[in-house]
C-alpha cells in the first residue's frame, strides 16, 4: 500500500481523497498541520507527501523530506510556485494538477465581479437589517464594456467566453498567445490603457510578481475595476491600497492576496488580524476579498482528489512517467514532459 502524508488537510478535502484512496490501495495520512521545516519529519514512512498552496515546499524542506525517504511531491493545485522545482530535481519527483475545473475559477471570476459592479453584498446587508433604500447601490452595464484579461490558458478562454456572453469587448494579453483562438491580443500597455475591467488569468513567476504595480495602475483608465482569481502576488497590494485611496481603481475583487498564507483557509474571526495590509483592503468598500476558494467545487475537489491519485499511481504503479510531472532538467518545467517520455531523473 503506497503511503501519503496529506499536509494542511481541510474537511472538504476528505470525502473525495479518501473515496479515491480506497479505490486504489493508497493510505492518506491526513494532517492538519502545513508542510514547513518543522513539520516534515511527519512525513517519514510515507512514500510521498500531498501538499496545496501554502504549505512550504522549499529547498529545505525538500532536503529532510529526501532524508526521511519521500520520493514524490504530489501538489493537488496547479500554481507551484511554492515549490523549489530546482532544489527538488535529482532528489524528489514534483507532479501537480494543472486542470481540475476551470470553469469553478472562472465562473468565481464573474462571481466577484459582478458581485461588486452591482453591490449585491451591500443590498444582502442591507436588507437583512430592512432596509430597503437603493442609495449608493448604483453600478454598471457590463454589455459594451472593455474587459483585459491578463493570461489565456483554459481558465481565461473560459473567462473570456463568459465575458462575451455579456456583450463585452474582450482584449487580451499573453507571452504564448493562443494560435487560432479568435481572441484579440495586444501589449500589456494597451491593455491597461483601454480595460474597464482587469482580470488575471497567469501563473505566479519571478517575470509576472507584482505585475500590477504603481507603474501598471498609472496606465489604467480612472476606475478600473481588478480582479485577481489567480495567485495574490501578481498584484503590489501597496500599489493597490494607493490607487483605490487615489480613486484611480474603481474597485477590487480578489480571491487570492500575496502574504495569505497565514490566514486563509483558517477561522481567524476570534483574533486580531496582524496584517495590516489585508485589513486596510478589507476595511475598503469597493474591495471585496473571499479566501481562495475559487476552486471549491464539487466537481473540481473530485477532479482534484482523482488527477492527484492517479499522478501518484503513474510513478509507483506504472512506468513512473507522468504527463503532470514538474522538471528542472531542461528549464522548461511544465513542457519538459511533451518533448520526452522517460523520466525526468
Amino acid at each position: 500500500m503506497i503511503q501519503v502524508a496529506f499536509f494542511d488537510a481541510k474537511a472538504y478535502d476528505l470525502p473525495s481523497f479518501e473515496r479515491c484512496g480506497r479505490e486504489h490501495d493508497i493510505r492518506f495520512r491526513f494532517l492538519e498541520t502545513k508542510l514547513n521545516e518543522d513539520t516534515a519529519e511527519l512525513a517519514r514512512g510515507c512514500d510521498a507527501v500531498c501538499v496545496f498552496v501554502n504549505d512550504t515546499v522549499n529547498a529545505a524542506v525538500i532536503e529532510k523530506l529526501h532524508q526521511c525517504g519521500v520520493r514524490l511531491i504530489a501538489l493537488r493545485c496547479a500554481g507551484y510556485n511554492n515549490v523549489d522545482v530546482r532544489a527538488a530535481f535529482g532528489k524528489i519527483h514534483v507532479v501537480h494538477v494543472p486542470a481540475y475545473s476551470p470553469y469553478a475559477v472562472a465562473e468565481h471570476a464573474i462571481a466577484l465581479l459582478l458581485t461588486s459592479v452591482r453591490r449585491i453584498h451591500k443590498a444582502y446587508n442591507r436588507t437583512r437589517e430592512f432596509n430597503f433604500s437603493l442609495n449608493g447601490l448604483t453600478g454598471f452595464d457590463f454589455h459594451g464594456k472593455t474587459v483585459g484579461v491578463i493570461g489565456t490558458g483554459k481558465i481565461g478562454r473560459i473567462f473570456i467566453d463568459i465575458c462575451r456572453g455579456f456583450g463585452m469587448k474582450v482584449i487580451a494579453y499573453d507571452r504564448f498567445p493562443a494560435p487560432d483562438s479568435g481572441i484579440d491580443y495586444v501589449t500589456l500597455d494597451e491593455l491597461f490603457a483601454r480595460s474597464d475591467v482587469i482580470s488575471l488569468h497567469c501563473p505566479l513567476t519571478d517575470e509576472t510578481r507584482h505585475m500590477i504595480d504603481a507603474a501598471a495602475i498609472e496606465k489604467m483608465k480612472k476606475g478600473v475595476v481588478i480582479v485577481n482569481t489567480s495567485r495574490g502576488g501578481l498584484i503590489d497590494t501597496e500599489a493597490l491600497l494607493e490607487g483605490i485611496k487615489a480613486r484611480k481603481i474603481g474597485a477590487a475583487c480578489l480571491d487570492v492576496y500575496e502574504e495569505e498564507a497565514d490566514v486563509f483557509f483558517e477561522d481567524r474571526s476570534g483574533h486580531i488580524l496582524n496584517d495590516d495590509l489585508l485589513s486596510r483592503l478589507i476595511s475598503m468598500p469597493n474591495v471585496i476579498v473571499t479566501s481562495h476558494q475559487g476552486f471549491l467545487t464539487e466537481e473540481a475537489l473530485d477532479n482534484i482528489a482523482e488527477t492527484t491519485v492517479n499522478n501518484i499511481l503513474s510513478y509507483f504503479e506504472k512506468d513512473g512517467i507522468c504527463d503532470n510531472e514538474l522538471c528542472y532538467r531542461c528549464g522548461h518545467i511544465e513542457q519538459c514532459r511533451k518533448e520526452r517520455r522517460e523520466k525526468c531523473f
